[in-house]
């Protein structure tokens, strides 16, 4: 295959794998509540939704091994559990969200089916995909992202070109930390770590054997795929500023983007956006279910009858969490996302950084001390948040949510900092 033509497919495999159900409907609502600050919104959720994300490709492309790898450099142990957590959330939320939002935007409108008959069907194709998995890269990158992108194009052309006069004022008093957060629900950091190991596993099947081989069409493709993401993003954030003024005011996420497109596309936009919905959501599920195969398949010494098993366990909890609704599985994530994303991202930084800036022990400290003070933060979404107030007001950014970045920061600096004035005293 053509170099350059292999590495688009790679990119547009990437951009599909990672543009699934949240990424759908979490941009328009952004851009409903931003108003006039639509272009702060958009930084604040691309460094979560897009940034972190893509270095997490080039994490893997530098590492070229496992999930496992990210976190082996605090211990064994640890690095044992947090892949234990990372598969076990993104089979119990993102994986089966992503048949929630297939169902309540594609099939629901069109057809009287119970939730539980398209939960079944969805995760049976992901399973067939799934164990098919040498084919993932072509099949999702030549056919089912072209059609995902050129519908999206269509509706942000629109939008941009024909939106109403009038748009509403910001609701967001932080917009940039809201974009932020809301770059969470996502789960792109999260996938990043996971589908990134399905890319390197996939194009050990192909001509690319050498590491400097992988490596180098891993981050070609991650940048193509972080363009993309940032383009579409942008798009969406800005239509559904423009559009504002037209949307219920208390439209749900599935609203404002069935909304938005009808608008953009008439009468035939319901049934573009079934096909986009269906489309992205099921390439997400199909790389996270492979992804967490694929880390079971190595931990039990590359045996295929380990990887068939778990991406049918996979597939069984995907089918029973995907039949409730969206907002019940958004709400579900919110605690697990205040827990897990901190040390995903400070994983995520601390593997591209220089190898002499990230000894065990700098990685030891940083992710303990981010561990410790994104606690608040965790306890904020379980117990009422007046019983934190006071141990937020002490913590900068905490009452942001983000109590854990300035620590793990300084943490980083002050590790590296001792290390060099110990070696020179030494010297």
């Amino acid at each position: 295959m053509n170099k350059t033509k292999e590495i688009w497919i790679g990119g547009f495999a990437l951009f599909s794998l990672f543009f699934g159900a949240g990424n759908l409907i979490l941009p328009p609502t952004l851009g409903l509540k931003s108003g006039l600050d639509w272009w702060i919104v958009v930084l604040g959720f691309v460094t979560t939704a897009v940034t972190i994300p893509i270095l997490a490709i080039f994490a893997h492309a530098k590492l070229q091994g496992t999930l496992y790898d990210f976190g082996k450099k605090v211990s064994p142990l640890f690095s044992t559990i947090y892949c234990f957590l990372i598969y076990s959330i993104a089979i119990a939320i993102p994986s089966p969200r992503t048949a929630a939002v297939t169902h309540e935007m594609t099939v629901q409108p069109f057809f009287n089916l119970e939730a539980i008959y398209t939960s079944i069907i969805y995760f049976v194709l992901v399973f067939i995909f799934a164990i098919n998995r040498s084919k993932i890269i072509g099949l999702i990158g030549k056919f089912l992202t072209p059609i995902i992108v050129f519908i999206l194009l269509i509706i942000i052309g629109i939008a941009i070109f024909s939106s109403p006069e009038n748009r509403n004022a910001s609701t967001f008093t932080t917009p940039f930390v809201d974009g932020i957060l809301e770059g969470y629900q996502t789960f792109d950091a999260i996938g990043g770590v996971v589908v990134g190991a399905v890319i390197i596993i996939s194009l050990n099947y192909s001509s690319h054997t050498s590491f400097a081989a992988k490596r180098k069409l891993i981050r070609q493709a991650g940048f193509i795929a972080g363009t993309s993401l940032l383009l579409i993003y942008g798009g969406l954030i800005l239509s559904g500023s423009l559009y504002s003024s037209t949307f219920a005011k208390n439209a749900t996420r599935t609203e404002v983007l069935s909304s938005l497109s009808s608008q953009t596309l008439g009468n035939l936009g319901t049934v573009f956006l079934s096909v986009l919905v269906a489309l992205a959501c099921f390439t997400t599920a199909v790389g996270i279910v492979t992804g967490t195969a694929d880390y079971v398949k190595g931990v039990c010494k590359d045996s295929q009858k380990a990887y068939i098993i778990t991406a049918a366990i996979a597939s069984l909890i995907g089918i029973i969490v995907g039949s409730y609704q969206v907002d019940f599985i958004i709400t579900l994530a919110v605690p697990a996302l205040m827990f897990l994303y901190p040390i995903t991202i400070v994983l995520i930084l601390l593997n591209i950084v220089d190898d002499k800036f990230a000894s065990k022990l700098v990685f030891r400290v940083v992710v303990v001390v981010t561990f410790l003070f994104s606690i608040p933060d965790f306890l904020g979404f379980i117990i009422p948040r007046a019983h934190l107030t006071g141990i937020k007001n002490i913590i900068p950014l905490a009452t942001y949510n983000l109590g854990w970045v300035i620590p793990a920061l300084l943490s980083f600096i002050m590790v590296n900092s001792y290390k060099l004035f110990y070696k020179s005293k030494k010297a």
